[in-house]
C-alpha cells in the first residue's frame, strides 16, 4: 500500500501539470503514454514494438490519435483521411504475414490493428476532451479515480459477492456498487464548485455512465491479463503495473464522454 501511495503521488505530480497546460505540451505526454501502452500490449502477446509489424501498426496508432485540427492537416497535405492509413496498415500487416510465411500470422495482425484502435482511440478522445475544456477532463479524471477508490474501499470493508470471479476474482458486487456511489458525489461536488453548465441531472447521469464504463474498462484489461496469463500489463509504475493497468478505465470513460455530447 505504501509504494502504491508513493508511486500515485509521484505519477500525479508528474501528470497534472500537463493537464493543465493543454495544447502541444499535454498532447506529446499523451502519445508517450500511448505508446508505452501500446508496448506493453504486444508484449503480453509475445510481440516486439520495435519489429515491422510493431512500427506498422504504431503509426496506425498515431493516426487514429491525431486530433482533429491535426488530422484536417494531414488530410490537406497527403490527401488521406485516418480510415486510409487504417486500411493501409492492415493491408501492410497481412503482406508481412507472407513475407515472414505465417511466423507473424493472421491472429497476430488482427490483434496488432485492433490493439493500436483499443490504444488509440481511449487515448485520441484523452487529447479532445482536454482541447474541450479543462473542467470536463478533471471531472472525467475525478469521476474514474473516485470509482476505482470507491469499488476498493467499499469492496474491502462490505464487499461479500464475487462480481466477476472468473475475470477479476477480487472485485465484488458491493465494491462495483461502491465506485458508481463515491463517482457520483464526486462529480456532483466538483460540477457544483466548478459551475459547470450542465444540469445536475445531466452530471448524475453522466457520473453513473462513466463509472460503470470505467469498471467494464478495468475487466476487459483483467481478461486480457488473465488470458495472457501475466500479473500487470507492465512495471513501469511500481505498487501500480503499467500504463494499461492504470488506463484501462480512462480509455473507455473518454469516448463515452463524447458519445454522450457531454463535451
Amino acid at each position: 500500500m505504501k509504494q502504491r501511495i508513493i508511486t500515485g503521488a509521484i505519477a500525479a505530480a508528474l501528470f497534472i501539470p500537463f493537464v493543465i497546460l493543454g495544447g502541444i505540451p499535454f498532447m506529446v505526454m499523451v502519445y508517450v503514454l500511448a505508446t508505452i501502452g501500446f508496448q506493453e500490449l504486444l508484449k503480453m502477446k509475445g510481440r516486439s514494438l520495435m519489429s515491422v509489424p510493431g512500427l506498422i501498426s504504431l503509426l496506425a496508432l498515431y493516426a487514429f490519435m491525431l486530433p482533429g485540427e491535426w488530422s484536417q492537416q494531414v488530410f490537406e497535405w497527403t490527401g488521406y483521411a485516418k480510415v486510409e492509413f487504417a486500411f493501409m496498415a492492415v493491408i501492410l500487416l497481412l503482406i508481412h504475414t507472407v513475407v515472414v510465411k505465417n511466423s507473424f500470422t493472421f491472429d497476430d495482425a488482427a490483434f496488432a490493428i485492433l490493439g493500436s484502435l483499443y490504444v488509440g482511440l481511449g487515448f485520441y478522445y484523452l487529447i479532445e476532451t482536454r482541447e474541450s475544456g479543462l473542467a470536463v477532463l478533471i471531472f472525467a479524471l475525478l469521476v474514474v479515480w473516485f470509482t476505482d477508490s470507491g469499488a476498493y474501499f467499499t469492496g474491502r470493508k462490505i464487499g461479500k459477492r464475487k462480481l466477476w470471479p472468473e475475470i477479476s476474482p477480487n472485485k465484488t458486487i458491493e465494491g462495483f456498487v461502491g465506485g458508481i456511489i463515491w463517482a457520483v458525489g464526486i462529480g456532483v461536488v466538483f460540477a457544483y464548485f466548478a459551475g459547470m453548465e450542465q444540469s445536475m441531472v445531466v452530471v448524475i447521469i453522466v457520473a453513473i455512465a462513466a463509472s460503470i464504463f470505467g469498471q467494464l474498462g478495468d475487466l476487459v484489461e483483467s481478461a486480457l491479463k488473465r488470458h495472457f496469463n501475466v500479473k500487470d500489463s507492465g512495471k513501469i509504475l511500481p505498487g501500480h503495473g503499467g500504463i494499461l493497468d492504470r488506463f484501462d478505465s480512462i480509455l473507455f470513460v473518454m469516448p463515452l464522454l463524447h458519445f454522450l455530447h457531454f463535451i
